[in-house]
């Protein structure tokens, strides 16, 4: 029967990780509009998910997070959607690319893959009283796996294109990668850590002051 409950339980907390990506997905800060890319928040329930609830549904919020990602991205394009969305023409074509879709949905899938992994071998060399740690860590692996895959799939898969649309050589295509990797990605997980770290402590607490009552 308990058995029964927490899974039941789970599904709702999932559903409601995913109503907040959805919710986020259509406000401001969910995706913020820059110059070349949009940064995003929108990763940060997703990595909560992951350590939470455990990779399975944490891939599954990474699905939605991709899906939102695809949304935006055909509907509200901005220079580098044609890496997000099969549906925007890549530069030089009068057509989108299907590799898009390992854009948009490999490494998001992977944000709710890589936290839960990362905070079980971390918390093997932290104690428990160093749990908030554990928790900033987790927030700053799950975030870089976003924003590091993404740019170096695009630069793999798209190097040309983005070359194009930033108006710089293709010799020159990666150092602007990393410089999108170092002024937004760092931002983001820093963000990202600090926001995870607060709910998932907060949420730890919750789950064992319930345990401990039903017992």
């Amino acid at each position: 029967m308990n058995r029964k409950n927490n899974h039941t339980e789970q599904l709702v907390v999932t559903a409601l990780f995913c109503g907040i990506i959805i919710i986020l997905n259509f406000t401001p800060i969910g995706y913020i509009q820059l110059p070349l890319i949009k940064a995003t928040i929108i990763h940060v329930p997703v990595i909560i998910g992951s350590i939470i609830l455990g990779p399975e549904a944490g891939a599954f919020l990474g699905f939605v997070f991709g899906l939102t990602s695809l949304y935006n991205n055909t509907f509200t394009p901005s220079l580098l959607s044609f890496a997000f969305s099969p549906f925007i023409p890549v530069p030089g074509t009068a057509h989108g690319s299907w590799e898009a879709l390992l854009i948009v949905f490999g490494p998001r899938i992977l944000v709710g893959v890589t936290p839960y992994y990362f905070y079980k071998f971390i918390s093997r060399f932290l104690s428990k009283k160093h749990d908030m740690l554990s928790f900033l860590l987790s927030g700053i692996v799950g975030s870089l796996t976003n924003t590091v895959l993404v740019m170096n799939l695009i630069y793999f898969l798209f190097c040309d294109a983005y070359g194009k649309v930033s108006h710089i050589p293709v010799n020159m295509v990666y150092n602007a990668v990393l410089t999108v990797i170092l002024s937004n990605g760092v931002p983001e997980a820093v963000i990202a850590a600090i926001l995870a770290a607060a709910v998932c402590k907060a949420l730890k607490k919750f789950i064992q002051a319930k345990a401990s009552t039903a017992k």
